[in-house]
């Protein structure tokens, strides 16, 4: 911690500490620079003397601060996952980052973090934090139980997931590469480097140019953004993914990834309540989607799978579902299985929405025509925007379906809901994890006989959406769902 903790936070500070250098520069004082970075460093020391954790019986406790003082308690039975983290520098130096995850803290966004523990400690640590969740396999089976049964009961850790080197191809298909780039040009732009291009010489030439160097240029420009972009998301991807597994015993879920910084994390499986199979139009079209877990008290988009195939999201899906006791169907039945579409009122709706903001950029372009003559490819930018506007609202249309599995002998009902077009996701919830249901109607839906149904929960985004659905249906949708949670009715 003495070596960690001044160096992730001098890291921290470049910003402040640049601006030291430069400010005892002008000033002719070189201790301008000096100070702040002895501050931090003096106050990321501190952190060793006075930070302390226990793991007692019950409770797990940690005390930490020196101006602000902070103790943090977490009942061991409220622990619902363990993550371990380590950068470059921890690893070299054979330390790692216990981040211990309940509900309340999923929710708050605060973490009880054990930063730099010894590397060989920690995975005892993570065993005996989450001993709660799992019972003890026996050495020998049970009274009466043969030793297929006992390793039925208690089943080894299997992998059901594994990352491959060629589904970075599917990397730039997502908006994660704009998310990188976008903050960086940004502050290009902040700092002056739009007024630069535009006022430079070749900036100038370009603009008393022809109609076609200006097209080439602007092709020129979109394709270097494209692959600046492309590269930026392929980094990233293969930084955060590389390497990644999915080991699953039964009880407990296993995810570990990373290029650099590797990350293990711990699900517990008595806080599973579905899955989420996430399709980006640009992934959808390539074949490949993204798999989240349903959690109780984590993140609301915990990742299972990052961009890769469909038949490997589907495979681990199936693998994941089909833990034993939890289900007697076939293990793809969630992915497979055949949605209700929603009907025409819910179709319409999908092109009003979509069509309106075309009418009214043809109402401009025909009040800027009254006015005085205008080029004639003005009137292609409503008629193309019509064609995109069509095409979309068609999509989303049919990416809407909902459908309910029906409870059997050994399995829960399960809700299937899918909706969206540029960011569809397909959820797939337990009946058990339904805590309430609500019924939605805006103004124009109560004229078109559709509503809204939320089925919430304490897991994973919390509400889960059966977008346009004819008014009738609802209410049988809610009972086959949780019957008897309409009552008297």
């Amino acid at each position: 911690m003495l070596l960690v903790h001044p160096v992730t936070e001098v890291v921290k500070f470049i910003p402040v500490l640049i601006g030291s250098v430069i400010l005892g520069t002008s000033s002719g004082n070189p201790a301008w620079s000096i100070i702040p970075l002895a501050l931090i460093v003096g106050f990321a020391l501190t952190r060793w003397f006075t930070t302390t954790y226990r793991v007692g019986p019950t409770h797990v406790e940690l005390r930490t601060g020196l101006v602000q003082r902070r103790e943090l308690s977490v009942p061991r039975s409220r622990i619902r996952s363990v993550d371990i983290e380590s950068d470059l520098l921890h690893r070299a130096l054979g330390l790692s980052v216990v981040v211990i995850g309940t509900g309340q803290q999923a929710d708050s966004g605060e973490k009880f973090k054990l930063d730099s523990l010894d590397a060989r400690v920690v995975p005892a640590l993570r065993t005996e934090l989450l001993a709660h969740t799992a019972r003890p396999a026996p050495a020998t089976p049970a009274a009466g139980e043969s030793e297929d049964e006992a390793a039925q009961a208690h089943p080894a850790a299997r992998e059901i997931g594994h990352w491959r080197p060629e589904w970075v191809r599917y990397a730039p298909l997502s908006l994660t590469g704009f998310a990188v780039i976008a903050p960086i040009v940004g502050a290009a732009f902040q700092y002056g480097l739009g007024e630069r291009l535009f006022e430079s010489d070749a900036a100038q030439d370009i603009g008393e140019g022809t109609a076609a160097a200006i097209a080439l240029v602007a092709l020129g420009l979109f394709a270097a953004i494209v692959l600046l972009v492309s590269l930026a998301a392929c980094t990233r991807y293969l930084t955060t993914y590389f390497g990644l597994r999915v080991l699953h015993n039964g009880r407990t879920l296993h995810v570990r990834h990373g290029l650099f910084t590797t990350r293990q994390i711990t699900l517990d499986l008595a806080r599973f309540r579905g899955a989420t199979v996430n399709e980006p139009l640009l992934l959808r079209l390539s074949g490949a989607a993204e798999l989240e877990a349903i959690m109780v008290g984590e993140n609301p988009r915990q990742k299972i799978l990052p961009q890769a195939p469909r038949a490997a999201v589907e495979r681990t899906l199936g693998e994941l579902l089909d833990s034993g006791a939890r289900t007697d169907r076939t293990p793809l039945a969630q992915m497979s299985a055949r949605l209700t579409r929603h009907g025409p009122a819910a179709r319409r709706r999908r092109y009003f929405r979509a069509l309106s903001p075309v009418v009214l950029l043809a109402l401009a372009v025909l009040a800027f025509a009254l006015e005085g003559p205008i080029p004639p490819w003005w009137w292609l930018l409503p008629g193309l925007t019509a064609i995109v506007a069509i095409a979309l609202a068609e999509d989303r249309y049919r990416g809407l379906g909902h459908t309910v599995l029906p409870r059997t002998g050994t399995s829960p009902a399960w809700l299937i809901t899918r909706s969206g077009c540029l960011d569809r996701d397909r959820d797939c919830l337990e009946a058990p994890g339904v805590i309430g249901w609500t019924v939605r109607q805006s103004f124009w839906q109560r004229r078109a006989g559709l509503a809204t149904v939320i089925a919430a929960t304490a897991a994973g985004k919390k509400r889960y959406l059966v977008i346009d659905i004819p008014l009738a249906q609802a209410w049988s949708l809610i009972e086959s769902v949780t019957p008897g949670a309409l009552g008297s009715r």
